[in-house]
């Protein structure tokens, strides 16, 4: 579900802008209001419209989950600690999903060059780097090739 701008309700903060990790957000030089260069490439992670304080940005739904003729509306609310789904269907029927905003305090998470440097042999291993400590586990679960033979999950 690409994103896409409401132009009357866009201040041209740019928040958005500097939150896309495609770079498609940008601010038209003219009107000064944000809008989505290439919406094919949007990667639908939504922090543009998480970050938007005007909630000026909405998501067009795929035909699998919202029909067309619905609308769906994303509401962003901070004193909640909330991101709120609402989809109205043509019908007039609507679904509301709540979900908690997860962030981390800014400048909390290190950056690669902060970190320990692997060593031989976590760098053969097909765990990120530093995966099980920032999942606050021991060990990630894995398949063997037994198992994989078997097709047991």
């Amino acid at each position: 579900m690409p994103t896409f701008v409401y132009m009357i309700r866009c201040d041209g903060c740019g928040q958005c802008v500097d939150i896309c990790p495609s770079d498609i957000m940008h601010i038209d030089r003219t009107y000064r209001r944000a809008y989505n260069i290439e919406p094919n490439f949007c990667w639908e992670c939504y922090s543009c419209v998480k970050a938007c304080p005007e909630h000026a940005i909405d998501v067009r739904g795929y035909a699998d989950f919202a029909p067309l003729g619905h609308s769906v509306r994303v509401l962003r609310e901070e004193e909640k600690g909330t991101i709120s789904w609402k989809i109205k269907f043509r019908d007039g029927r609507e679904k509301n999903f709540v979900s908690p905003i997860r962030t981390t305090p800014w400048g909390s998470i290190p950056s690669p060059a902060e970190l320990a440097r692997p060593s031989t042999e976590a760098m053969q291993s097909q765990e990120l780097a530093h995966e099980p400590d920032a999942l606050n586990i021991d060990k990630l679960p894995a398949l063997t090739p037994r198992k994989v033979k078997q097709g047991v999950v």
